[in-house]
């Protein structure tokens, strides 16, 4: 028989008691089947409840044809009744969630004739996928017409319509749908065929806030934070933002100017110290005009300069050059020796230097995990 499904009676009630109609081994866990339960199980792109069985740890629930299914970390006696209590932090989350992703949807599909065709609700953040090009500053505009329809406290609503009265119904995302479809609304922001858990009303969903915004397939995919969630994050922000302010000795709200300041100082420092390391380049490469081969062991540099170095002296050298760039054991290296075959060569470097990389036609890029006297030494007996 089908499983009495309380939480669609009351979705704040936590505990309960339930008869153990079958538990069943699967694999390390047993399935429990209940006369009636709290437990929520996974759907329509809710996650399921998590609690404690009898004792038993709940770790996941779901429903097949009507029955609720309880995956539990050890078995319950059949034709028991046993208690029952929910993780709420976990469902009352779920709840905020859900319920803030119905209104920003309904507000949504309706400004902007689309509908919701996809939804995910995860562990980190709510996904939806919309099927029309929504620009971030509509997504925005959304943003603050449903808080301020949270903030109004509107009432939930559950409701079991006959199928005259759900023809008539004009729900978000209409489809044909068979049995008895339960359609849940936020009365003026929106109504839909859902089966999940809702708060009672809309002030309990706290706020709403997108933090994510990117193209998909013919429409847009939103990143959305509900509740406790969207409290934590903006908290958070606030926190990085008020240590950035003081670490650049201007008031939070003047961070952005600040940051763009320093990273024009930035770019105008790189753009300096790029040609003073070109010039230090060439004067490398002069010094060793006609030395035939070469190695230079360096102080830390980026990847990019380790070669630029290495190929201006390889031009002047007449030989091959190798570039060492790094200290502590930790080295970029470039081997270049124009025209030549140096992979057997770079190969064994690799091996004797515990280095990773390689290359081709007279050129090899890597890096080498050994003290500076141990590659000298290689060097010198590969002259």
């Amino acid at each position: 028989m089908e499983t009495v499904k309380l939480y669609y009676a009351d979705a704040f009630q936590r505990e309960f008691d339930g008869k153990v109609l079958a538990c069943r081994p699967q694999g390390k866990k047993w399935q429990v089947e209940l006369d009636r339960t709290a437990f929520y199980p996974e759907g329509g792109g809710q996650p399921a409840d998590h609690g404690v069985l009898g004792g038993a740890k709940v770790t996941d629930v779901q429903e097949q044809e009507g029955v609720i299914l309880h995956t539990c970390d050890k078995p319950l006696p059949e034709g028991e009744t046993v208690h029952g209590s929910i993780d709420w932090a976990r469902r009352f989350d779920h709840m905020q969630q859900h319920s803030g992703e119905h209104i920003v949807s309904g507000m949504l599909c309706s400004t902007y004739h689309c509908d919701n065709t996809g939804f995910h609700l995860g562990e980190g953040s709510v996904i939806i996928d919309y099927n029309a090009d929504i620009p971030w500053e509509g997504v925005l505009d959304i943003e603050a017409r449903a808080n301020r329809y949270i903030w109004e406290n509107h009432p939930f609503e559950a409701l079991y319509p006959s199928a005259d009265e759900l023809a008539a119904l004009p729900y978000r995302s209409k489809k044909e749908l068979t049995g008895q479809v339960r359609i849940t609304r936020f009365p003026g922001a929106d109504m839909c065929a859902c089966c999940g858990t809702h708060v009672a009303r809309s002030g309990q969903v706290g706020l709403v806030k997108f933090i994510g915004w990117q193209k998909f397939r013919d429409g847009v995919r939103l990143e959305l934070l509900c509740g406790q969630r969207a409290l934590n994050y903006l908290a958070l922000n606030w926190q990085q933002n008020s240590a950035v302010g003081r670490a650049l000795s201007v008031k939070p709200e003047k961070t952005a100017e600040a940051v763009d300041r320093l990273l024009g100082e930035v770019q105008s420092l790189k753009a300096r110290c790029a040609g003073l390391e070109e010039a230090e380049f060439q004067r490398l490469a002069e010094a060793h005009r006609g030395a035939g081969n070469v190695l230079l062991v360096q102080p830390p540099m980026e990847p990019d300069s380790v070669r630029r170095l290495c190929d201006a002296v390889s031009r002047t050298c007449g030989g091959r050059c190798a570039v060492f760039a790094g200290a502590d054991g930790s080295y970029k290296y470039a081997v270049i020796h124009p025209g030549q075959d140096i992979s057997a060569l770079v190969k064994a470097m690799n091996a004797a230097l515990h280095g990773r990389g390689g290359g081709r036609d007279g050129f090899a890029q890597g890096s080498a995990a050994c003290p500076e006297e141990e590659i000298r030494r290689f060097w010198a007996e590969n002259p």
